[in-house]
């Protein structure tokens, strides 16, 4: 006999459909499972059998054919043994099989029954409505995330019985609820804000620049400076995440496992990987591709400390990600994408010993350890990065002062209002929503210069040796700051203000 269950699988931050068929004939007791499994997968057998002993079921002494389709794609993961298991008990006549079509399975069985979480059930939830089903069973400890999708009835189940039970509906499940006014407005804690920094007032205002274009930062100063305190409070100052990109965002740290204490991602992440990190953990990939930090960042903030500490060929591997807002992760057998569109803020020191130009503490380095330090920053990379900021070591006025410095509430105002000016010009330019998204024929229409700042311009490329794409660069932080201000052209005093923020270009290149 044969039975059919029904599943899901990821694929990226995406998921497909896939159609369990379980065949029990006569012959040898064997189980073989085809359909491109994973290592995982085929050893879910094993899991299967004594998971459906222990549980009180019996396990048929027949030869038992598992067949995942599509069979094209290949299936990972612990996810199939729930799936299997009841296909299984389907074909043997103890779930009625007519039941097992309108659902939708995912979980891992523990030996002793128990249904264990697996990733990415926010993902395999949005597929399975896509699909039109109306019902998903799954881990309890996952069913939040999943109910987070709307329109789905979550069952959450703890122990293989429950599922058997409830598909022959002698004890029925309850579908998850969701308390959308806690989802959706969490207690907040004693959040991290802007007032807390002293002084940087010149870098606090570059980081208000950056925020309200979605410009890449790069801040340069001794340490103890205040660098890491002022990246840690840029999300502070962004716009609110709306309900897509919360969604989005959380379909990540779903697949990556670390969706935890909520069933949504409602704040921006900041993620802060360090400088030892691989290649794999930063742009994603591995044996089973898993997303890095660049996409656990998306639509928030990756934060690069020491930033000439990371290895060059990991800092290169940025380029793509900070051009087009994904990363591809190719393997022969398949090519999986992930979305990478994040605000990248990077921090170092000015030399190896981190004085160069403190008046108050000597350098040590000479002039060749410090051009080689700077020079661990390609090019490339460098000139992605639209702001150059200083981050001076803060004066002991400053430390002592009890002037209250303006909270990020203030600063988000006023970054929102220089976000709607851009949504509203970019109505029409589809994926561009922000100044530091736009492209030369943009660049052209909405960046023009009087003759005055055409000069200025001109003096600062011939002087700096700036590239191309700095001068595009200067360009759309020129925008920002005037949309700061809510003029419709750039004045002199805009571009002034942007060149500025090239301090490398100004001092080495």
């Amino acid at each position: 006999m044969i039975a059919k269950t029904y599943t899901s699988s990821l694929l990226g931050i995406d998921a497909i459909l896939v159609e369990v068929e379980v065949d029990l004939s006569p012959g040898l007791p064997t189980f073989a499972t085809v359909g491109l499994p994973d290592s995982i997968v085929r050893e879910s057998k094993d899991r299967v059998k004594t998971a459906l002993q222990n549980s009180g079921y019996p396990f048929p002494s027949q030869r038992i054919t598992v067949n995942l389709a599509p069979a094209h794609l290949k299936k990972e993961g612990a996810g199939f043994d729930l799936p299997i298991a009841v296909g299984i008990l389907a074909a043997m006549g103890i779930v009625h099989e007519e039941r097992t079509r309108q659902v939708v399975l995912v979980g891992e069985l523990s030996l002793d029954g128990r249904v264990k979480p697996v990733a990415g059930s926010l993902s395999m939830a949005i597929q399975a409505y896509r699909n039109g089903y109306k019902s998903m069973i799954l881990p309890a400890h996952n069913a939040p995330e999943a109910a987070a999708t709307g329109g789905l009835a979550v069952y959450p189940v703890n122990h293989l019985a429950q599922v058997v039970e409830h598909l022959n509906e002698t004890a029925l499940l309850k579908p998850v609820e969701l308390d959308w006014e806690a989802v959706l407005h969490p207690q907040q804690g004693d959040g991290i804000d802007f007032n807390e920094v002293k002084g940087q007032e010149h870098a606090k205002r570059g980081l208000e620049v950056a925020a309200a274009g979605g410009h890449n930062v790069l801040m340069i100063g001794p340490p103890g400076a205040g660098k890491t305190m002022l990246a840690q409070r840029l999300p502070s100052i962004l716009p609110r995440l709306s309900f897509e990109e919360a969604l989005e965002t959380s379909r990540i740290f779903s697949v990556a496992g670390l969706l935890k204490a909520s069933p949504l991602i409602l704040q921006r992440p900041f993620r802060a990987p360090h400088h030892t990190i691989s290649d794999a953990g930063l742009i994603g990939g591995g044996q089973i591709p898993r997303p890095g930090e660049v996409s656990l960042a998306h639509n928030g903030v990756l934060f690069l400390d020491e930033f000439p500490e990371f290895r060059r060929n990991v800092l290169d591997l940025l380029r793509q990600p900070l051009e087009d807002g994904y990363v591809t992760i190719a393997r022969a057998s398949m090519s999986l994408t992930y979305p990478a569109r994040f605000m990248l803020v990077a921090a170092m020191n000015p030399c190896p010993c981190g004085f160069s130009g403190d008046p108050s503490r000597p350098c040590i380095c000479s002039a060749n350890q410090v051009i080689k330090y700077r020079s661990r920053i390609s090019g490339p990379i460098l000139d992605r990065i639209d702001l150059h900021i200083e981050a001076p070591a803060v004066r002991y006025e400053d430390l002592q002062s009890t002037h209250p410095a303006e909270p990020s509430a203030e600063i988000r105002r006023r970054v929102i209002q220089a976000r709607q000016i851009q949504l509203e010009r970019y109505a029409k330019s589809a994926s561009i929503y922000s100044n530091a998204l736009m492209k030369p024929k943009l660049i052209k229409q909405h960046c023009q210069l009087g003759s005055s700042g055409e000069a200025i311009l001109k003096e600062a490329v011939h002087r700096l040796g700036l590239s191309a794409r700095a001068y595009h660069r200067i360009l759309k932080v020129a925008r920002t700051i005037a949309d700061l201000d809510g003029e419709q052209s750039i004045f002199t005093h805009h571009l002034l203000e942007a060149i500025q923020y090239r301090s490398l270009d100004r001092r080495l290149f």
